[in-house]
């Protein structure tokens, strides 16, 4: 008796699921048709992104061998059409290179460049740093140490990645601009930190060593 009441329980819960399946089905179809629909965007996406990145490596390594090849001009343009064109990734990077190219023929509109990636929020805090260094880089021998300290300034704090070259050219342009104090703050602040490299600390010494004395009080 227990197993015809089981094969009955079976038989309702068969009649059960086609009632659902008949109501639900098309529901379940679209899902499904949805989620495949979905992994095939997203594997079509990441094989176009890859494409995207490979073909920019290719142009970015033809603009650096343009480069090597003393042909600037040239490199720029190709730097400057991957900028606006390349992957994120690819696209600071060719900024970059593109100033680098423009400072062979016109080191105060490379600086501009720099200066517009260093006020670029989107490239990220230490790429915008780097590109301020440049920019003082190109600037240093002509500008005044109140430009210059206005670039370098939130570059030279202890925790900044290129401290060490900040510090460098702030305590030279202060030289430059007959600012020994100014020097002096600096060239401690290079001497005083023990990451300072070796050969930038030599240097620094060598500087020093050309301030006047510090007045007795």
């Amino acid at each position: 008796m227990s197993e015809l009441f089981d094969e009955v329980d079976e038989e309702v819960r068969r009649e059960q699921l086609k009632k659902l399946w008949d109501k639900y089905s098309i529901y379940f179809i679209a899902l499904m048709v949805l989620v495949v629909a979905a992994v095939g965007g997203w594997r079509g996406y990441q094989y176009l992104e890859a494409q995207k990145a490979a073909e920019a490596g290719a142009a970015f390594e033809k603009a650096v061998e343009l480069s090597e090849q003393g042909k600037h001009a040239e490199a720029e343009t190709a730097f400057t059409e991957l900028a606006t064109k390349a992957p994120f990734g690819y696209r600071t990077l060719a900024r970059l290179r593109a100033a680098a190219e423009a400072a062979s023929r016109d080191p105060k509109a490379a600086a501009k460049m720099y200066d517009d990636i260093a006020a670029d929020r989107g490239v990220g805090g230490e790429w915008q740093d780097m590109a301020r260094i440049r920019a003082a880089g190109l600037l240093v021998d002509s500008a005044s140490y109140a430009d210059i300290q206005q670039r370098l300034e939130a570059s030279a704090t202890p925790k900044s990645t290129f401290r060490h070259t900040a510090r460098e050219m702030l305590a030279l342009s202060a030289w430059r601009n007959n600012d020994m104090t100014a020097a002096r703050k600096w060239l401690d602040a290079i001497a005083e930190d023990g990451e300072t490299p070796p050969g930038l600390r030599s240097r620094a010494e060598a500087l020093a060593a050309l301030l006047p004395p510090v007045a007795k009080s």
